[in-house]
């Protein structure tokens, strides 16, 4: 397997990307294609090229975070992100991980891989904690104004990605809203309720905020303008409370010892570090492409690897296709 790996975007570019790759080629044991500036990537990388499984294809060019997506790739096209995403069309390499602008490789992942048939808007999901495990949120950012078979197409989507990456075998999808009642919610989600109950999924309703990180379902589908905000949210209550349980770090170290405070929230901290899940798939174009945060150090790029690898091995693509390509003649058919 070979991941292509944009060396040059992200806050931290390209020395913990370099880093970060190479932890994922010896952990993983796959090939890592290091994406961006020659001189600059083999600096940082100082002749450790992970016995022979990292090497570098030159892109003179980056894609900046100030830079309107669409425009920086039709006028880059030599980008380290635009020239990563080229060599998963080209079959040089099964997928494309990056922490540089989230919009310029939405844009590139859509220009040069294309979107599935039958997908009319592709969406990032994204794994949050819950109280019993993870729930998949989806869309967390691609798409600001969704219609209704959107969020339909993003469940059908999402209990995939539950299924084969999370190993579920029966996934409940929810739908985020204001109520649980059928009757809540705005024009949206009340086509999208209408939508979702109607498909072959194990469809569990609406879901509140509130229940979002409980475990009620496995899937939440929402448009992209508040799963972001969500999952912004999210991020910042999990910073706020590490912050409030280190504040109080001293006096549960009178009452249970330092020792055990220190483990009890080192299992935290890891259960809400976005580092630790990586990255977020964008569900819907032709090939694997997997969105890492942006100040995402070499642990987070690791595990962003890591989702690549098993979004390719678990032929998750291969299985959207399917899957819509079914229903797409179902509905001709009926």
């Amino acid at each position: 397997m070979r991941i292509a790996l944009d060396a040059m975007g992200g806050d931290h570019a390209p020395m913990e990307i370099v880093r970060g790759a190479r932890d994922a080629a010896q952990e993983f044991g796959i090939h890592i294609l290091l994406v961006g500036d020659q001189d600059r990537i083999a600096k940082e990388l100082n002749g450790e090229d992970a016995g022979g499984l990292i090497s570098i294809v030159h892109a003179p060019e980056v894609v900046g975070m100030d830079e309107h997506p669409v425009s920086a790739i039709r006028k880059k096209k030599k980008s380290s992100i635009a020239v990563a995403t080229q060599l998963v069309k080209e079959g040089t390499a099964d997928a494309v991980v990056s922490a540089g602008s989230t919009g310029a490789q939405m844009a590139s992942s859509l220009f040069i891989l294309g979107r599935i048939p039958g997908v009319d808007r592709p969406a990032i999901s994204t794994l949050l904690p819950t109280s019993d495990g993870v729930v998949v949120l989806l869309d967390a950012g691609a798409n600001v104004d969704c219609r209704p078979q959107h969020l339909e197409q993003f469940a059908m989507m999402g209990s995939l990605y539950a299924e084969k990456i999370l190993g579920l075998p029966h996934p409940r999808i929810g739908l985020l809203n204001i109520g649980e009642e059928e009757t809540k919610g705005n024009e949206l989600t009340l086509a999208a309720y209408s939508l979702l109950k109607k498909l072959d999924l194990n469809f569990v309703g609406n879901v509140e905020g509130r229940e979002l990180f409980l475990g009620r379902s496995d899937v939440v589908v929402c448009d992209g303008f508040v799963g972001n905000v969500v999952l912004k949210a999210a991020e910042g209550l999990a910073m706020g409370l590490l912050g409030m349980f280190q504040q109080e770090l001293g006096r549960m170290e009178e009452v249970i010892g330092r020792e055990r405070v220190l483990h009890l929230l080192g299992g935290l901290k890891r259960r809400m570090d976005y580092a630790e899940y990586g990255g977020a798939p964008l569900l819907g174009v032709d090939g694997v492409s997997v969105i890492s945060h942006g100040s995402s150090r070499a642990k987070a790029i690791k595990n962003a690897i890591r989702v690549a690898k098993e979004t390719v091995e678990q032929k998750l693509v291969p299985a959207i296709k399917a899957n819509l390509e079914k229903d797409t003649v179902k509905g001709v058919d009926e």
